[in-house]
């Protein structure tokens, strides 16, 4: 066996025992909850919702966010598309498995840590302490309910935080390209 396979046989024994039994039904809807907390489809509505709305520096930061979700969404769709990972066999999240039949890297783990890194760099507190505590509770509950491994959530949470700090590396740019929206 090779070093990869051997990882990936690891990654899916660790994943197996984090999930959530099907008689834990309290754990099982709070995991529900978090790792629907994270769907894009949430977010982006609610930050066009704030972006029409104000037009303070929320109208700004609300289109930076909903750009950097859906620059991040492209990147992470097209990683999956190129590794074709599985997702775990379940029952549960089955919007998710029929729009999104891989999982590697996880989505919400990288938009969860995207996010939250921006508020901090916004200066969105008490937002970014939330958003931070709200990182691992979206991606773990990923696993916990059996639409992704181990490692689609770290490399989602890698993925998330250097699409970050480029995109905020490319903040001057983006503000000229893209005036006309975010001012």
């Amino acid at each position: 066996m090779s070093v990869i396979e051997n990882l990936l046989n690891a990654d899916v024994e660790i994943s197996q025992k984090l999930r959530l039994p099907a008689n834990a039904k309290v754990a099982r809807a709070v995991a529900s909850f978090f790792s629907h907390s994270g769907d894009s489809w949430f977010w982006l509505p609610v930050l066009f919702l704030i972006w029409l709305f104000n037009r303070n520096s929320w109208h700004t930061i609300s289109a930076f966010m909903a750009g950097s979700i859906l620059a991040l969404a492209a990147l992470v769709m097209g990683i999956k598309f190129i590794v074709r990972r599985q997702r775990p066999v379940g029952d549960w999240g089955a919007i998710y498995r029929n729009t999104d039949p891989h999982s590697f890297p996880s989505g919400h783990a990288a938009r969860s840590i995207m996010l939250a890194i921006l508020c901090w760099k916004f200066g969105l507190q008490p937002l970014a302490w939330v958003l931070t505590i709200w990182v691992p509770l979206v991606s773990l509950s990923r696993v916990m309910m059996g639409v992704h491994y181990l490692i689609d959530v770290i490399v989602g949470w890698v993925l998330g935080f250097i699409t970050a700090l480029g995109l905020l590396a490319l903040q001057p740019l983006l503000y000229s390209l893209f005036h006309f929206i975010l001012f």
